[in-house]
């Protein structure tokens, strides 16, 4: 008899994590059939899916309430696909604003509900545990911190690791010399990388003015600016949102630009852990919509926003925040790393110790056998 499975992921790394997931998934339990929301990654897995994540990118809260109409259209939609295929089970992966709210709606129609990657309630206080509490029949967490939180709150949780070691493990690095051939780099400089968010509307917000700060970077260093773009942006969206012109576009092969690198210039998030688990010294910046901004910093309870920073408990790596975010500052910050040769090594050592933190658990396997163990 087949096992109906409902998934749902939101975003680029949720795709990614998701179809890791599902290939345990699969090799434990060959009669599994997986429904949902995902990307390409999961569809090669076999996702049947109900929407693509392109269409459920909504950033800050400002954005969310003018998609409010459609999140709802395809929430009700998604009760209407578990109802019709007799699905019991859910797996849900981060995106949490869309992902919370549906759990409580699945929970009262008898699924259990499973949620993969947790949502950042060590960043956002502790209002939604009690809607996990609740509504999540079990958590499966990627820091052992998060492990700490939630059993202290009386919830089901495993620490299955972080993805990212095995992805890195795994990983078929380019050698240096083929990569700077295969994207036409300029072999006599050294890279200065620029990874400004896998969503547009992050882009839009960071590009312009990260651009220009790592271009004087770049100037006074000798180095060549290159852009690691994202599966889900299109290449020419860089040439529209500035007049610069020094810089390399190159798509696809963000772990192979982090390893060849000598700094980066990154967006705040999965990539600033990438980074540092590759001994990446960088300065983070972020820069969202001014009301998003607003609200979240009366929310969020943490003292830095990286997650380098966050796993470490301190702050290992210059943070660049909102208005923060423009040439001078990021050109003041990057230079005072780039001249100080012991405070660079030091940051790029801290970083690799970042590791052991993590541990070397495979997240996708533990995760598909806590799973495949619990379905009804």
């Amino acid at each position: 008899m087949i096992t109906k499975v409902l998934i749902i992921a939101g975003e680029a790394s949720g795709d990614l994590h998701g179809a890791s997931l599902m290939r345990e998934m699969k090799r434990l339990k060959p009669d599994i059939s997986f429904y949902g929301i995902g990307g390409d990654k999961m569809i090669s897995e076999g996702l049947q899916q109900l929407y693509h994540i392109d269409k459920m990118a909504f950033l800050g809260f400002v954005e969310v309430i003018k998609h409010l109409p459609f999140i709802k259209k395809v929430r009700t939609e998604v009760i209407n696909l578990v109802k019709k295929n007799n699905i019991k089970n859910v797996i849900l992966i981060d995106y949490p604003g869309f992902n919370l709210n549906l759990a409580k709606k699945l929970k009262s129609i008898g699924l259990k509900v499973f949620y993969y990657i947790s949502p950042q309630l060590w960043a956002w206080g502790s209002g939604r545990i009690e809607k996990i509490k609740k509504y999540v029949d079990k958590m499966l967490v990627l820091f052992p911190f998060e492990q700490k939180l939630y059993r202290e709150h009386g919830i089901d949780v495993t620490f299955v690791g972080h993805p990212l070691i095995h992805q890195l493990d795994e990983y078929k690095f380019e050698d240096k010399e083929k990569l700077f051939n295969k994207y036409g780099l300029n072999k006599t400089k050294e890279i200065l990388l620029l990874l400004p968010g896998s969503r547009k509307q992050e882009v839009e917000k960071i590009f312009p003015d990260a651009i220009d700060g790592a271009i004087e970077v770049a100037k006074e260093f000798n180095l060549q600016v290159v852009v690691g773009c994202a599966d889900s942006i299109d290449e020419k969206v860089f040439s529209q949102l500035t007049n610069q012109k020094d810089f390399k576009v190159v798509k696809n092969v963000t772990y192979d630009l982090i390893k060849q690198s000598t700094f980066g210039i990154i967006k705040s998030g999965t990539s600033t852990l990438e980074a540092a688990l590759l001994g990446l010294p960088m300065v983070i910046v972020y820069k969202t919509n001014a009301l998003t901004y607003k609200i979240g910093k009366a929310l969020v309870k943490l003292k830095n926003i990286g997650l380098a920073n966050i796993v470490a408990g301190k702050t290992i790596v210059p943070e660049l925040i909102q208005n923060e975010v423009n040439k001078n500052s990021i050109f003041k910050v990057s230079k005072n790393i780039l001249n100080n040769r012991e405070l660079y090594n030091q940051m790029k050592s801290e970083l690799l110790e970042l590791r052991k933190t993590l541990g070397e658990k495979q997240a996708s396997t533990e995760a598909a056998q806590i799973i495949c163990g619990s379905l009804i």
